[in-house]
Parts: structure tokens; sequence; C-alpha cells
């Protein structure tokens, strides 16, 4: 490889580093702002916290800086052994990204069905009524009071799901964050569970109550999302597979180069090509 050429894909492969470094960062701080400003979205997955969008990110940019930092100082500092160790991060973070990928595609009811019981267990085991947390760490009650008033939904899978839960045992109750507004039933963030109006949780009568689900809500909008999806895989997928290229050609022409150093040209001695003659000035023969 030329010098210009591997001067100009060491440069990009150098920039493209401290970017996903930068964006690293980045993610590294938008997860560690989550997790203090919103820490309360864990306990809706009381017993798979760690799938929260603050830990979420936190990994994510965790494992970007990381991975971008060998990159960068590979290539800054001609580094083999830099070079090495970030290639086979990359190999190993594409290769668990496919498997997670597949694992997840196969599974994908049985994760569908995990995630709908753990909501439902959070319903029914963490939802408390007079526990409205605060700004900074807000309660499941608040949080599933805010989402159903949002999304206008009612529920994992249907209003029963709130059905005789450790907040009303015994009770065919749902919160009032499920009433329609036009029935005069309200929901004011803030407020707890009172309202303004008529008691619509405790009537009975699914036609005062939101009819669609949240569940069903938030899997058609990751369904008409999923073209979004396939685009940021086909984008990781190609700046994965630059990465690898860019750092075997920086590799392969650091050690090309390290190793021309080292050799030196021998040079012959020079072979005098005046013939010898003896003392009578005829030639001697070989």
């Amino acid at each position: 490889m030329g010098n210009s050429g591997y001067t100009c894909i060491r440069r990009m492969f150098c920039s493209f580093n401290v970017l996903i470094w930068i964006c690293g960062g980045g993610f590294l701080a938008i997860g560690v702002w989550l997790r203090f400003a919103a820490p309360g979205y864990a306990t809706l997955l009381p017993d798979h916290a760690g799938l929260s969008a603050d830990y979420v990110f936190m990994a994510i940019g965790a494992i970007s800086f990381v991975i971008a930092f060998f990159g960068c100082c590979g290539s800054w500092f001609e580094s083999r052994c830099f070079l090495i160790i970030y290639f086979m991060l990359v190999v190993m973070l594409f290769l668990s990204e496919f498997l997670l990928g597949s694992l997840a595609f196969v599974f994908r009811g049985g994760i569908g069905r995990m995630l709908v019981h753990e909501l439902k267990y959070g319903i029914e085991k963490h939802y408390n009524v007079t526990d409205r947390g605060g700004i900074l760490a807000p309660s499941v009650a608040s949080i599933w009071d805010k989402l159903q008033v949002e999304l206008q939904c009612c529920g994992v899978s249907s209003y029963e799901d709130w059905y005789d839960i450790s907040a009303w045992p015994g009770e065919r109750w749902v919160p009032r964050s499920c009433c329609r507004p036009r029935y005069g039933s309200v929901y004011t963030e803030g407020s707890g569970d009172d309202l303004a109006g008529g008691d619509c949780r405790k009537s009975g009568d699914p036609s005062l109550l939101w009819d669609k689900s949240c569940g069903q809500i938030l899997q058609m909008w990751f369904i008409q999302r999923l073209h979004v999806v396939g685009i940021v895989g086909l984008v990781i997928a190609f700046l994965q597979l630059f990465g690898l290229i860019s750092s075997m050609l920086i590799f392969c022409t650091v050690k090309h180069k390290r190793k021309s150093s080292k050799t030196y040209k021998s040079y012959s001695p020079s072979v005098d090509t005046t013939l010898n003659r003896n003392s009578t000035g005829t030639y001697l023969d070989d």
C-alpha cells in the first residue's frame, strides 16, 4: 500500500473511532442521567431491571467507549497490539449481536410472553395508590398512570389486569387513569388517586374505560418502526465491517513497514575487473 493510501485510511479510521468514542461517551452520560432522573422505570420489570433504558444506554456507551479507545490509539500510535485487540473486540461484538438477534427471533413468542408476565407482575405486586414517588424517583403507580393517560390504554393485555391486585385485593377495580375523559373521569397528574368526577374505576362498565391495552399499542408502535430497526442494523453492520477491514489493513501495513525497516540491503564488494598479470606481462589463467 502506498504512503498516501495508508495515511488516508489511517486518518479516516482514527477520525471514525474518535466519533464513536464521543458517541459512546454521550450514550454513557444519557444512561447515567436516566438512572438518576427516572429510576422508577426499572421497576416496571422488577425481575429484569437490567433491561431498563438506563442500563441499556450505559452498556452501549461503555462498550462503544472501550472499543473506540483501542481503535483510536491503535491507529494513532500504530500499535499492532491495540489494533488486534480492537479487531477481536469488534468480532466478538458482531458475533454477540448475531447470536442475540437470532435467539430473539427464534424465541420471540416466549420473550413477548415473558415481558407481558413481568409487566402484569409489576402491576399486581408493586402498584401502590398512596405511593406517588417524587420527581426524580417516580413510583410504579405514577409511571403506569402517566403511561395509560398518554397512550390512552388500560392494562397490559386488558383492563382486567387490574382486577384483584395487592392495592385493592378482592376488588374488580381499575385505576382512574383508565377512565375516558368524556365521562368526567379525567385523571390529573400529581393528584394521586383522587378524581374530580364520577368514580368510573369501580363501576365495572368497560365502556367507560380505554378500549385498547398498553401492550397492544406498544406492539403496534414497534411494528410500525421495524424499517427503522432494519436501517439501524445495516448501518451498524457496515460500520463494524469498515472497522474490521481498516484495522487489518493498518495492522498489516505497520507490520510490513517495521519488517522493511529492519532489513538492510547487502552490497557485494566491487570486483576488480583488471586482469592479474605476471612479471612477464602475460595474463594469468584462473
